[in-house]
Formats: structure tokens, C-alpha cells, sequence
């Protein structure tokens, strides 16, 4: 099992930073990947950015350029800055933790339990 306890959400104005994290405790030697996903009401759950671990990052084309992704082994965590916020980026943003359950032999996705990111015009 992997716990994965997410902090740094909120308000900002648009064109403003804010960073994410999400710390992964429990079974962390299963986990293959580390990521982003967000979800605006009415809208489908979407990859944001994602970070292999060996470092390999992916991101969703509306947020090249602003946002980044980074994990620091040591501390278990994956961050996630985002700057120039736009209006069109709230949601809740949900931290993904992409797990190979050996016993079983198959994935398995954990999620955080996803805070706010709100940004006013």
C-alpha cells in the first residue's frame, strides 16, 4: 500500500505561482511513477505532468512552459510549481502514485485526496 498526502493549494491571482507537493509514504519501492492529474467540475480527470523514477517527465501541452515537475527521492516527495496561472487552470488536482503490485502482476493507482487550486481574474 502507498499513502500519498498532498499540501499547497489554494488562491492565487492569475499570472501567480503556486507549489504543489505530495509526499508518498508506505510501499514506495513499488512505484513507478509519480504524477499530476487535475479535474474541473464537469470536466474529466486530465494529466497534468508526470515524473518517471528515473526522471523522465511528461506534461500536458497547456502547461508546458509554466509548469514543473520534480521529485526528490530523499524526502519521497513530488512537487509540482506552477507558474502563470490562467483562469482556465482551477481544478482540483489529484497526486498519482503509478505502483506495480508484484503479487499480483498487474498496476495500480493511488491517489491523494486532491486540493483546491483556485485562480482569480
Amino acid at each position: 500500500q502507498v499513502q500519498l498526502v498532498e499540501s499547497g493549494g489554494g488562491l492565487v491571482q492569475a499570472g501567480g505561482s503556486l507549489r504543489l507537493s505530495c509526499a508518498a509514504s508506505g510501499n514506495i519501492f513499488s512505484i513507478n511513477e509519480m504524477g499530476w492529474y487535475r479535474q474541473a467540475p464537469g470536466k474529466q480527470r486530465e494529466l497534468v505532468a508526470a515524473i518517471t523514477s528515473g526522471g523522465s517527465t511528461n506534461y500536458a501541452d497547456s502547461v508546458k512552459g509554466r509548469f514543473t515537475i520534480a521529485r526528490d527521492n530523499a524526502k519521497n516527495t513530488v512537487y509540482l510549481q506552477m507558474n502563470s496561472l490562467k483562469p482556465e487552470d482551477p481544478a482540483v488536482y489529484y497526486c498519482n502514485a503509478a505502483t506495480w503490485v508484484a503479487t499480483m502482476m498487474q498496476p495500480y493507482d493511488y491517489w491523494g485526496q486532491g486540493p483546491q487550486v483556485t485562480v482569480s481574474s
